[in-house]
């Protein structure tokens, strides 16, 4: 069977755990860190990139948050690394634990079949 190369957007599971520097601030303080110093350099150094943030911490003690990032391609998710390096985001505010990063059905793309693994019931 002929492969097909593709570009999809690559998403990414970023893995965070919260440090001692973000948990010392109350939840505005957070807010308002977040919004000024981590969302600007995001702004400013991307396009093409989209999130979503999920709390883990209820049900995990080495991961407390999942930001689970879709970008247009690999250049945009690694100009988003890039600018949360250059931010207290990364190891001041979180620790990255682990990136998992993959495209959606790339299988399926890549063989250009149908994509099963997508269930809903």
């Amino acid at each position: 069977m002929a492969t097909e190369r593709t570009t999809a957007p690559v998403t990414a599971f970023m893995l965070i755990k919260t440090m001692p520097e973000w948990l010392a601030m109350t939840p505005k303080e957070r807010m308002d860190a977040f919004v000024t110093r981590v969302v600007p350099a995001i702004r400013a150094r991307t396009t093409g990139v989209r999130s979503r943030f999920y709390d883990t911490e209820f049900y995990s003690t080495r991961v407390t948050d999942v930001w689970v990032w879709e970008a247009d391609d690999h250049d945009a998710y690694q100009r988003l690394v890039d600018a949360l390096r250059e931010t207290p985001f990364w190891d001041r505010y979180f620790q990255v634990v682990d990136l998992l990063v993959g495209t959606e059905n790339g299988y399926a793309r890549t063989y250009g079949v149908e994509a099963v693994t997508g269930i809903a019931t």
